[in-house]
C-alpha cells in the first residue's frame, strides 16, 4: 500500500480505519515505573486501567477507566463527571493523549503476555 502525502486522505484513513487499527491509536503514555518495567513508552488503553489525567480542568486526578470509545477515540474515567441542571450526572470524554497509565489491568493475561514478549 502506498502512503499518501495528502492531508485529506490521511484524515479519511484515520476516520475510516477498522476498529482493530483504531484501538492502537487510543494509547496513553506509561508512568516512569511502568516504562522501566516494560521498556515501552505507551500502550493502548483498556477498561480497568488506572490512569492519571494530565492537563485540563481535571488535571492531577486519577481513576479507573470505565469505558474506551474506539469509534470516537475517547476514554471515560471513573469519578470524572459533570452534573447537569436536572440533577443527573454524565461522564466526561477525555482524550487518550491527556492520560498517563499508572497501573495496568492485571486480569488480561493475553495483553500482559503480549507486552512482555516484545
Amino acid at each position: 500500500m502506498t502512503v499518501t502525502k495528502k492531508a485529506s486522505k490521511q484524515r479519511k484513513r484515520s476516520v475510516e480505519a477498522p476498529l482493530h487499527v483504531m484501538h492502537k491509536s487510543i494509547a496513553g503514555h506509561l508512568s516512569k515505573e511502568l516504562r522501566e518495567k516494560y521498556s515501552k513508552r505507551s500502550l493502548p488503553l483498556r477498561k480497568g486501567d488506572v490512569v492519571l489525567i494530565k492537563g485540563g480542568k481535571y488535571d492531577k486526578k486519577q481513576g479507573k477507566v470505565t469505558e474506551v470509545n474506539t469509534k470516537k477515540k475517547y476514554v471515560f474515567v471513573e469519578g470524572i463527571q459533570i452534573s447537569k441542571k436536572d440533577g443527573k450526572t454524565s461522564p466526561i470524554k477525555i482524550e487518550p493523549s491527556n492520560v498517563i497509565l499508572i497501573e495496568l489491568y492485571k486480569d488480561d493475561e493475553k495483553r500482559l503476555k503480549h507486552i512482555k514478549v516484545k
